[in-house]
């Protein structure tokens, strides 16, 4: 079950939000429980069992972990961890280690080992996520073990956020689980950005996929220059408006719950370096991996030489923890590459003359290249492409494939206009309320305009829906 399907829009989501503002607020946590135990378990019934068992043990840890002296405190974090880590690594490497080691055994002419494939459960490296940023939190003081077993399987299987982030830390979410306010702006304003996220999704990231999914599918004697470029620009703007959506719905879906989710995406394609386009994109997981990686290897505290490599541990870790594939890996050393460069020339007087959209479309073009790697399923493949970008294949044909596959898409012309305009919204109507061009939402044009786009966008996404075929979110295989 997807956010853009017809089963949870219709279905699930006005089932859950009538039931949830029926239920006492004593009763409000028990019902987003259930709501996420369903949720959860109609993508992934067998692994459900697993996710509560291993949370039951983490809970009961965290709450040892209190009673006990520091050193036994630390071993038994240690083993939460090393659980979690243990159940991350056989759902989601151990296809890719076996894989790995066949190819080893059939150049050496030995037979290869008998496997039965491994299916990814969705949402695991989130889930993993989370569960650690709760041990070590708690390991450290930063916040209170939760009251009960039911709040903390509420922060565990929260279904807005479960699948595909943004990553939540407990410190964040602690007391809203414990207490918050309910009123029907929340749930107008959760719906307005469910609306925003759904149109990114729907009306521009899955017609930016299409064309890129053609044109990456092209064989080498159909392929021009010209082609992969539009290819690789579609897919940049796709994986961005795809993941972004996600966030849109999964924050827009928590308001209405009276949750405040922070943001995950803040403009990243606007950056000026690989360094500020980290601070910009997936927020959580940046956020995550500093807190819980960087710092605990010695961040740049540690010498230079030494913050180095431990920049370049952060993001190979970043780039196997988004898929089990040589060209996740390729693709995290690309961005340590990139970030180390940003170190040692950031604060140079050359690097500050630089005019600001000349850096602006360098950092952009550096990040479209590292999609390269992302998208390709091998190192051979994203070499190949490389290669057409840059001269190995003909400038352009006469007949171009993509113009033919945007206008025969009824939302052609909608593409065009909201290209822009779409992610602005919510920039606009914030700044509108800043320079009092927007007065109450109660009464006031800002609750016009929100009414009219909200409305519009949820019934042109809806048409484009029914006249589409399922496109799941990209970072539901993550």
């Amino acid at each position: 079950m997807v956010f853009s399907s017809e089963i949870f829009i219709f279905g699930f989501l006005p089932c859950f939000i009538a039931s949830y503002y029926l239920a006492p607020k004593r009763w409000k946590n028990q019902q987003i429980l259930l709501g996420s135990l369903v949720f959860y378990a109609w993508g992934a019934p067998k692994f459900i069992l697993i996710v509560c068992l291993s949370s039951l043990i983490d809970y009961l840890l965290s709450l040892k972990v209190l009673t006990v002296e520091k050193k036994q405190a630390k071993k038994l974090v240690a083993l939460s961890i090393i659980i979690n880590i243990m159940i991350l690594a056989y759902m989601k490497y151990a296809n890719f280690f076996v894989g790995e080691i066949n190819t080893i055994f059939q150049y050496f002419g030995a037979a290869p080992m008998d496997w039965t494939r491994v299916i990814l459960p969705i949402g695991i490296s989130f889930i993993t996520f989370q569960k650690i940023s709760y041990m070590v939190d708690i390991y450290k003081k930063n916040v209170d073990p939760p009251e009960s077993l039911l709040n903390y399987m509420v922060y565990i299987f929260f279904f807005p956020q479960l699948i595909a982030g943004p990553i939540v830390r407990y410190h964040d979410i602690n007391r809203q689980i414990q207490t918050r306010r309910h009123s029907y702006q929340d749930v107008y304003n959760g719906f307005f950005r469910f609306c925003i996220g759904l149109a990114k999704k729907i009306l521009l990231a899955d017609c930016l996929g299409e064309v890129a999914d053609t044109i990456f599918a092209l064989n080498p004697g159909s392929m021009t220059v010209l082609y992969a470029w539009i290819g690789i620009l579609c897919y940049t703007f796709q994986i961005y408006y795809d993941f972004s959506a996600y966030s849109d719905m999964a924050i827009g879906l928590a308001r209405m719950m009276g949750f405040r989710l922070l943001e995950n995406f803040n403009w990243p394609y606007i950056s000026t370096n690989v360094t500020e386009f980290w601070q910009r994109w997936h927020i959580s997981l940046s956020r995550w991996m500093k807190e819980y990686l960087y710092l605990p290897l010695g961040g740049n505290r540690v010498g230079k030489c030494r913050g180095y490599t431990n920049l370049w541990i952060v993001f190979l870790f970043s780039g196997l923890w988004h898929g089990a594939n040589w060209t996740f890996i390729a693709w995290g050393a690309f961005h340590g590459l990139f970030l180390t460069i940003d170190k040692l020339t950031l604060k140079s007087k050359i690097s500050q003359q630089i005019p600001r959209p000349f850096k602006i479309a360098t950092t952009f073009f550096i990040v479209s290249m590292g999609w390269v790697l992302f998208r390709s399923e091998t190192i051979g493949q994203a070499w190949q492409y490389y290669g057409y970008l840059f001269g190995n294949a003909p400038l352009y044909t006469s007949q171009q494939m993509w113009v033919d596959t945007m206008t025969n898409r009824s939302s052609f012309v909608l593409f065009t206009c909201l290209f822009s305009f779409l992610p602005a919204i919510p920039a606009f109507l914030k700044r509108a309320q800043t320079l009092k061009l927007a007065t109450k939402m109660s009464a006031g044009p800002g609750w016009t305009i929100k009414i009219a786009t909200g409305a519009c966008l949820f019934i042109l996404s809806m048409a484009s829906l029914c006249n589409s075929s399922f496109h799941p979110f990209l970072y539901f295989k993550f």
